[in-house]
C-alpha cells in the first residue's frame, strides 16, 4: 500500500465550454436568489467585508459507443480529438500492458492515430500496469507526469488512456493534476468501467492505505465505450462489472431491474448482445445521475451512486486487494440490502431477487473477511470522511426508492451479514 511522502501537487478541473448536455457545479451554500451566498448573521465586524459570489461552470461530457474503434469506427475517435491550434494535436497513447498484449486492438489503433495529419503521436504506446495495484504506489502517476513534461503536452494536447477502471483512475489522475488539467480521452476495457466509472467525473490513487483517499474531480474530454475491448477479458473479471448495473437499476429502475434480472445467466454465458445492453442502460443511468442530480462533484451530503460501497471500499484492502472492486460491490449491495429490510422494509422478496440476480451474473455472496465485524465497520467513519459532514448511507425502502440515513444501527447490520452469510457464496479464483 502506498506510503505517504511531502508532496506539493494541486489540481483543478479544466474550464471546458459546453455546447451540447451541460452540467454545472454549484456551491451548496445556503444562497439567495440572486448570485449572492448568505454570510453567517454576527461573522463581519466593523473592520471586515464579505463578497460571496456563487457561480456555476459549465461542461461538456461526451460519451461515444462503438463496436470496433480500431477499425471501421475510427472515425468516432478522431472526432472528439479538436486540432490543436499551432499544429497536430499532441496525443499521448496509454495502455494497459495486458490489454495490448491481448489484442491487436491497441497496435492498430496507435498505427491510424500516427497516419493522421491533424495529430502528432508524441511516442509508442506508453504501456503501464494494470489491476488496484497501479492505485497503491505513485510509479505509474509519476511516470505520465514525466511523459506529458518531456514531450510538452499542454492543456489543448490529450492523453488516450486505454485500460479498466484502476488504470484509468490512475492516468487519469496524473492528467489532472498536469498543467491542472490535460483533456483526457478515456477507453474503458471492463465491464466495470464501461458501466460505471469510465464515464465518472473523478479519478484517484489510494493512499494511507485507504481506498481513492488522493484525487481530483476532472470532467473527462471524451469517453469511447468499444465493445472489440471486452474480448480479452476473462470471465471472472467479465462478470464482476455486473454488480454496478445491480446497483444503479435498484437505484433508478423497476423495469430495467427486472430485465437484468431476467437475464442474468445469459449476462454470464458472453450473450454480447445482452451483456451490452445492460451495459449501456448501466452507463447512461449513471451519466444522467452525474449531469443531472445536481451534485456531479459531490459538494453535498449524500453520495446515491455508492450505495453498497461504504463496506465494499473496506473490503478491498483488508483483503489485500483479492477481492475484485466489482466482486466487492455486489457484496456491499447484497449486505445493504439485507439492512434495508431491517431497518426500512425494503421487501424480502426483492433482497432474494438482488442475491439470486447477483449468483446467476457470477459474482460471489460472501467473503471470510467479513467477519469480524469491526474491521468492516471501520469503513463508515473513512467513508464518512471521504465525503465530509455528518455519516451519509443511501439505503432502499423499495426498488427504485432510495433513502439517506445517518447512522448505522450495528446489532442490525451484523443481523445484516448474518442474514447474507446463510446465503451466500464464498469467493472463488
Amino acid at each position: 500500500m502506498l506510503r505517504p511522502r511531502d508532496s506539493k501537487s494541486s489540481a483543478s478541473a479544466p474550464n471546458i465550454l459546453a455546447k451540447e448536455l451541460v452540467i454545472s457545479q454549484n456551491d451548496p451554500l445556503d444562497a439567495g436568489t440572486d448570485n449572492t451566498v448568505n454570510t453567517v448573521p454576527g461573522s463581519l465586524t466593523d473592520n471586515s467585508t464579505a463578497v460571496d459570489i456563487k457561480f456555476s461552470v459549465p461542461f461538456v461530457h461526451r460519451l461515444r459507443t462503438t463496436r470496433h474503434v480500431a477499425g471501421a469506427d475510427f472515425p468516432t475517435l478522431l472526432g472528439v480529438l479538436t486540432p490543436g491550434s499551432v499544429g497536430p494535436a499532441k496525443v499521448l497513447l496509454v495502455a494497459e500492458r495486458p490489454v495490448a498484449d491481448a489484442a491487436g486492438h491497441v497496435a492498430e489503433l496507435a498505427r491510424r492515430l500516427g497516419e493522421c495529419p491533424d495529430i502528432e503521436l508524441v511516442r509508442d504506446v506508453l504501456l503501464v500496469s494494470g489491476g488496484e495495484d497501479v492505485k497503491n504506489d505513485l510509479s505509474c502517476v509519476e511516470e505520465i507526469l514525466n511523459q506529458i513534461n518531456s514531450y510538452d503536452l499542454d492543456r489543448r494536447s490529450y492523453v488516450i488512456a486505454i485500460g479498466g477502471g484502476a488504470m484509468l483512475d490512475a492516468v487519469g489522475y496524473a492528467a489532472a493534476i498536469a498543467h491542472r488539467g490535460v483533456r483526457l480521452v478515456r477507453l474503458p476495457t471492463t465491464t466495470l468501467a464501461q458501466g460505471d466509472s469510465g464515464v465518472g467525473v473523478k479519478n484517484a490513487i489510494n493512499y494511507f492505505g485507504k481506498k481513492n483517499w488522493v484525487g481530483t474531480f476532472s470532467v473527462p474530454w471524451a469517453v469511447i465505450n468499444d465493445a472489440s475491448l471486452l474480448e480479452s477479458l476473462s470471465d471472472r473479471d467479465f462478470c464482476s462489472g455486473f454488480s454496478e448495473s445491480v446497483k444503479v437499476t435498484l437505484l433508478k429502475s423497476r423495469d430495467e431491474f427486472d430485465w437484468l434480472c431476467d437475464n442474468a445467466d445469459r449476462i454470464r454465458n458472453r450473450e454480447m448482445s445482452l451483456a451490452t445492453r445492460a451495459i449501456a442502460t448501466s452507463c447512461e443511468l449513471h451519466l444522467r445521475h452525474i449531469t443531472e442530480g445536481g451534485d456531479p462533484f459531490e459538494m453535498l451530503e449524500a453520495r446515491p451512486l455508492d450505495f453498497g460501497h461504504w463496506s465494499a471500499h473496506k473490503l478491498e484492502p483488508i483483503t489485500d486487494f483479492q477481492v475484485r472492486h466489482g466482486e466487492a460491490v455486489g457484496i456491499g449491495v447484497a449486505i445493504d440490502c439485507f439492512y434495508s429490510h431491517l431497518k426500512l422494509g425494503f421487501p424480502l422478496s426483492d433482497v432474494q431477487r438482488v442475491c439470486d440476480c447477483l449468483s446467476r451474473l457470477g459474482l460471489p455472496l460472501w467473503h471470510q473477511a467479513l467477519s469480524p465485524l469491526d474491521r468492516l465497520l471501520a469503513g463508515l467513519e473513512e467513508f464518512r470522511q471521504h465525503l465530509g459532514g455528518r455519516l451519509t448511507i443511501t439505503m432502499l425502502r423499495g426498488v427504485g426508492e432510495p433513502v439517506d440515513v445517518h447512522e448505522i444501527d450495528t446489532p442490525t447490520m451484523a443481523k445484516a451479514i448474518e442474514m447474507l452469510h446463510h446465503v451466500g457464496q464464498p469467493l472463488r479464483g
